[in-house]
């Protein structure tokens, strides 16, 4: 490359990284817990997803009709919202409202050991996975909060790119893996710094990259529900709405969707009336019965009254991508190996941005030169 070639990546690599780089070292400390959520909230005692034995809530249990009728007995008056399933535990929720159309604020969480029939309560909340997944999701700024992350996230896909580009002619004339400890303090932090990058890299790339996915995953999946699955409720949602007192039976609403989606394992219903369903139709969202495959969803809608199966279609592409991008970030497919094998990269990733961090900011007067002719005549061209 030219000199002014050379400078001009090195600028691009120099700001985007630098502009993120306080986001993304708060992103891997909030994020290396968060590999081992299952494993902490255990030693917490909240999480029931180890604890209750049995088959899975979407497998098999008490019938659903049953489940729904202890749920509204703890909740007179209201009515029911969803119904969600595990894939590894007994537990199910249920989510009731004082209306169909009730707003977050006033919706209520029960869980339920479905192996038993019987509650435990309402959901546990907080606990320190709760607060870091929330620190690391949006920084309790909401929807702008993940905006601004998934802006850093992609700051740093660029400057995994752009440090890739000055790789090539920095390390032409040493070995790969070369540590020049005999050298300064700087030159040896810089061999560091660069190794551990290329080490890192696609790893890197999937993490950062999907992250920046899942940044944006809400407008996603909105623009997916009042776009593409408005128009699958709109075509059948024009029937007489059916009011809880007439609900059929859930457990034959889910036998005929079942038999029609072979392969998938019911992931949460939506009931008539909210902003998921029709005002006649149950709305019945299914997943992939493999590790990856589980976070593609198909919704079906099933007639609330008749118990009959009305339509069922695929995610489009862009939403797939959105759904398999969850388990990719968080390496949580694969069990406690891979979880490890994650950690060890996130600490890999931490003293990447440290190293580039200690560079930085000791800089000496004119160093951008210094470095775009290092990079120019090879590592070893020039004495740093």
């Amino acid at each position: 490359m030219r000199r002014s070639t050379i400078r001009a990546w090195y600028l691009v690599h120099k700001w985007s990284s630098i502009v993120p780089t306080v986001f993304l070292l708060m992103l891997c400390a909030t994020g290396l817990p968060l590999i081992f959520h299952d494993e902490i909230e255990a030693l917490e005692g909240i999480d029931y997803e180890t604890t209750l034995p049995g088959p899975p809530s979407a497998e098999s249990g008490v019938p659903l009709d049953t489940m729904l009728e202890t749920a509204l007995a703890e909740r007179p008056g209201e009515v029911p919202l969803f119904m969600a399933f595990s894939q590894e535990s007994p537990l199910l929720t249920v989510t009731t409202g004082p209306t169909p159309d009730a707003a977050d604020a006033d919706m209520t969480l029960l869980f339920f050991d479905r192996a038993t029939g019987d509650s435990l309560g309402p959901a546990p909340g907080g606990g320190v996975m709760d607060f870091l997944l929330r620190l690391h999701t949006d920084m309790f700024l909401g929807q702008p909060g993940m905006w601004l992350l998934g802006t850093m996230g992609a700051l740093f896909v660029v400057a995994l790119i752009s440090g890739t580009v000055l790789y090539a002619p920095f390390m032409r004339r040493l070995r790969f893996g070369t540590l020049r400890m005999d050298r300064s303090r700087r030159v040896g932090r810089l061999d560091q710094h660069n190794l551990g990058g290329i080490v890192i890299l696609a790893w890197a790339l999937v993490v950062g990259g999907t992250g920046v996915i899942n940044a944006f995953a809400d407008p996603l999946t909105d623009a997916w529900r009042e776009g593409e699955l408005a128009a699958m409720t709109a075509e059948h949602g024009g029937a007489e709405a059916v009011t809880p007192a007439d609900y059929g039976s859930l457990d034959a609403a889910m036998a005929r969707a079942q038999a029609v989606l072979p392969g998938r394992s019911p992931q949460f219903i939506a009931f008539p009336g909210g902003g998921w369903s029709t005002a006649r139709h149950y709305a019945m969202f299914f997943q992939g019965d493999r590790p990856l495959t589980q976070h593609l969803l198909t919704p079906a809608l099933i007639d609330a009254a008749s118990g009959e199966l009305v339509d069922a279609r695929a995610m489009p592409a862009l939403n797939q991508a959105l759904m398999m991008s969850k388990p990719l970030h968080f390496g949580d497919y694969g069990g406690l190996p891979l979880k490890i094998v994650w950690a060890l990269l996130t600490l890999a990733t931490i003293w990447v941005l440290w190293t580039g961090v200690l560079l930085w900011w000791r800089r000496s007067p004119g160093a951008i030169e210094r470095r775009v002719a290092e990079i120019d005549g090879g590592a070893e061209g020039r004495l740093a």
